[in-house]
């Protein structure tokens, strides 16, 4: 497996969940085998304020991200966006996640958050890599990253001006 397409860009990441997550991601290129490559995306429903924030966020995202070029999921949607195959995928304005909602069988009041260029998102290991929800914003923005592309956390490097920029810090 070929990891030549990284980004040489400082990143910028604190907490020991994410130091963990480097390292087990730096272990090898991938952690999993690719996905199915399918570019069909939920469209999340938000409330009126989050899908305007999103919109504003569909308008700032890049064309690539870590050197994979921007894609059209279907349906297409301000509120989603994917790059590569198998594609790197972002929904904003998705529920605010289990581990974050009291009540829920997997609320987790002790779960840590890695921040990545002043933006903290909540890391989720799935069967092919993570799925990073961003905390603290105004709106939440989900980004589901491959295992192909480990370390997986790196694209949220390449979509933290972004979100900075159009998805103010807040309580949801």
């Amino acid at each position: 497996m070929n990891c030549a397409h990284r980004s040489p860009r400082r990143r910028a990441v604190t907490t020991p969940a994410a130091v963990a997550l480097l390292v087990l991601s730096a272990a090898g290129c991938s952690l999993v085998g690719d996905t199915d490559g399918s570019l069909s995306l939920s469209v999340p429903k938000p409330t009126a304020e989050a899908a305007r924030l999103c919109r504003a966020l569909h308008k700032e995202l890049p064309k690539t991200l870590e050197g994979l070029k921007r894609r059209t999921p279907e349906p297409a949607s301000d509120l989603t966006a994917a790059w590569g195959d198998p594609a790197i995928k972002l929904r904003c304005g998705v529920a605010k996640p289990l581990k974050l909602t009291p009540g829920t069988e997997h609320y987790d009041p002790y779960v840590n958050s890695a921040e990545v260029n002043g933006v903290k998102w909540l890391p989720e290991q799935l069967d092919d890599g993570y799925r990073f929800t961003t905390v603290l914003r105004r709106a939440y923005v989900e980004v589901t990253v491959p295992g192909k592309y480990a370390p997986e956390v790196n694209p949220l490097v390449d979509l933290a001006s972004a979100v900075e920029k159009s998805v103010p810090e807040g309580v949801v």
